[in-house]
């Protein structure tokens, strides 16, 4: 088994499905990391608000492209194997 840029392009749409399947009621509050971590204005955002809003961001950019690409990739692998 190769590594090739398809591997690569499989595992990074891996990791974007699993970001973008993580809700934030079910999963991310039982872990601490719920919708109601806010920091005041002005104050340096911590680490966790970061990475909150990266999931956030990623979850609401990447949903409609992520359709497609799933879609493409099963295609993909039905056609090629």
């Amino acid at each position: 088994m190769a590594f090739t840029l398809w591997t690569l392009f499989e595992a990074s749409l891996l990791c974007l499905n699993a970001i973008c399947v993580l809700h934030e009621e079910r999963f991310l509050a039982k872990v601490g990391w719920g919708v109601n971590q806010v920091h005041g204005f002005g104050e340096q955002p911590s680490v966790k608000s970061q990475v909150l809003n990266l999931i956030r961001s990623i979850r609401t950019v990447m949903r409609i492209p992520l359709i497609f690409l799933n879609i493409l990739t099963i295609i993909f692998k039905l056609i090629l194997g």
